[in-house]
Formats: C-alpha cells, structure tokens, sequence
C-alpha cells in the first residue's frame, strides 16, 4: 500500500509563503506522476500543479509565477513552493500520484489559510 505523508501547511497573511511536502513510500522511479490539488469550502476540487518523471511540470494558471513544484528523487518526496500567498489560496492541499503501473494515490490534505 503506497503512502503520502504530506506537512506543511498552517496560517499565513496574505503575501506570505508557505511549503509543502509530500513524502512517498516508494521510490520516484515507480512514479509518473505526482501532484497537488487542491478544495475549498463549497468548491470543486482543483488541480494547481503537477510534475512528470522528466521534470516537466504545469500549473492552473491562477498560481503562475507565484507557485513552484519540485520534486527531490533522493528522498522520495514531492514539494510545492507557494509565495505571494493571497486569501482565495485557502483550501485543503492534497497529493497525489500516478505510479507508473497505472495506480493513483492520493494523500489525506493538509489545511493551508491565508488571512487577509
């Protein structure tokens, strides 16, 4: 059973950073890709940004140039960079990823608020 473990997020003013990470229980060569997404309170869950196995990456376009994700192959882990934070960023964050066999995962979310 793959694992997520993903940490975090918190409460930040608007402007602020924050960074997530999301730790896998195997190994990035198994994986396709990874992402976050992410759902606000009486929204639909949203992608904001996801990485292939060869580092291309995409964005939603409401995060361009403020965002980044990364990827550390050496600890299995996945991060997102998040700067000028602005309030409708709040939303729970969650992980994901597709293994190369197919199989997708998801993580449990972590609370990210932006106070204005």
């Amino acid at each position: 059973q793959v694992q997520l473990a993903e940490s975090g997020g918190g409460l930040v003013q608007a402007g602020g950073s924050l960074r997530l990470s999301c730790a896998a229980s195997v190994p990035m060569f198994s994986i396709d890709t990874m992402g976050w997404y992410r759902q606000a309170p009486g929204k639909q869950r949203e992608l904001v940004a996801h990485i292939g196995r060869g580092g291309y990456t995409n964005y939603a376009d409401s995060v361009k140039g403020r965002f980044t994700i990364s990827r550390d192959n050496a600890k299995n882990t996945m991060y997102l960079q998040m700067n000028s934070l602005k309030p409708e960023d709040t939303a729970v964050y969650s992980c994901n990823l597709v293994l190369i066999m197919g199989r997708e995962y998801w993580g449990q979310g972590t609370q990210v608020t932006v106070s204005s």
